[in-house]
């Protein structure tokens, strides 16, 4: 069963005492954060987007469901206190059967300001898994089956993902310890280059190193999904002519639509397609505008998925939220050193997506796709069939 979740209660590290255990700070609310939108529909369209939903296996192919202090001041402290807060009750209405959950990532700065550490990813890493442990809903997935399974019994599969393959340095065999430690996608580089290759606000971008090649084969042989969302252009080509297995964008959107670094040209789309892998449509606020929908909201970012269906076919295409339970604009401006990916263009700023501000919200996906008139079969798809069948190819 999709829709609603099988949802204990739990609230992150209450198997602790906080004040004694850890250091508490008042987080921002899961549900109701801003004015809720629901994307209108009739009775009877309603009622199949509800069936479809309940029935269709959904996955986010990219999300940080970690919950943000109420004051982004406390957020430093907060995540220096090693411990980030899972958005139990929030994903408990997304209607997901699986998450492909990103964490801190690079802004667990635990011990550094500049993120990306080893130690500071393991140690975010473990914590959550520390955390899942002790609730009943979410599982840790490592394979089709483990999200196929959680769809069925009314839980959702939790895939630990890392951006970047940054903190593993020049060691390769560190690709093998976090796919043991249950890591199922990583991203080549982030915004600045790596050992592996560029990132998006390189001035150049230099393609894959031999150590990147190293990398990528690594993972194809693996088992670990290889994703090329931050990459610089001419590395994630190059990782499409080096992988033998599909590749995904797991968050982006089309740059024909709106010109900024962090969205992807057509010829980088085709070759992802080309390898049999998939693209995940973002709505990080102030991603996936469009000039007809400079304000970001759900009718932005879906005017990209549009655009994608129509350039590489529905089969590569599906949903990459990228969204967090908190200020996500705040929060970008906070950690504008860290998340810069160049210039976002002239657009006016949105306080939040209005649709998707967070997981909690992905049902207007379905809803918006019934409302267009998208088939059954072709919901399906979008939503969690692409990207199943990709994974069908990757994970061993």
């Amino acid at each position: 069963m999709g829709g609603a979740k099988q949802y204990d209660g739990y609230r992150s590290f209450d198997y602790l005492e906080a004040g004694i255990d850890y250091r508490a700070f008042e987080l921002a609310p899961q549900i109701g954060r801003v004015e809720p939108f629901v994307f209108p529909l009739d009775d009877e369209q309603d009622a199949r987007a509800r069936a479809l939903l309940e029935t269709s296996v959904a996955i986010s192919l990219h999300d940080h469901c970690g919950i943000m202090p109420t004051d982004l001041a406390d957020n430093d402290a907060y995540v220096r206190e090693g411990r980030e807060h899972y958005g139990y009750e929030g994903l408990a209405v997304s209607g997901l059967d699986a998450v492909f959950e990103n964490m801190m990532d690079g802004t667990a700065t635990i011990t550094s300001k500049m993120g990306w550490k080893w130690t500071d990813v393991i140690h975010d890493l473990g914590m959550h898994l520390a955390d899942i442990a002790h609730q009943s809903m979410i599982v840790v997935g490592s394979g089709v089956d483990d999200i196929e399974r959680a769809h069925r019994d009314g839980r959702i599969a939790l895939i630990p993902c890392m951006e970047s393959a940054t903190p593993i340095e020049n060691e390769v065999d560190r690709l093998d310890v976090l796919y043991g430690l249950g890591v199922r996608m990583m991203g080549v580089a982030y915004s600045e280059a790596n050992a592996l290759g560029g990132g998006l606000k390189e001035v150049n971008d230099g393609g894959l190193t031999q150590f990147g090649r190293a990398a990528v084969r690594r993972m194809n042989r693996l088992g670990m999904a290889v994703d090329v969302s931050h990459a610089g252009n001419v590395t994630a080509l190059d990782v499409c002519k080096v992988s033998t297995r599909p590749v995904f964008i797991s968050h982006a959107g089309a740059r024909a639509l709106w010109d900024i670094p962090r969205m992807k040209p057509d010829h980088v789309i085709k070759a992802i397609a080309d390898t049999g892998g998939v693209i995940g449509i973002e709505a990080a606020p102030h991603t996936t505008l469009t000039t007809t929908h400079p304000m970001h909201s759900l009718e932005s970012v879906m005017e990209h998925f549009e655009y994608c269906v129509d350039l590489v076919g529905i089969d590569h295409v599906s949903f990459g939220p990228d969204t967090v339970f908190g200020d996500h604009v705040g929060f970008h401006e906070a950690y504008a050193a860290h998340m810069d990916a160049g210039d976002e263009g002239e657009h006016p700023r949105a306080p939040y997506v209005e649709g998707l501000e967070n997981a909690s919200e992905y049902p207007n996906v379905v809803r918006w796709l019934v409302g267009r008139g998208y088939s059954d079969q072709d919901i399906r798809t979008a939503i969690g069939g692409s990207t199943l069948r990709a994974l069908r190819d990757v994970w061993v």
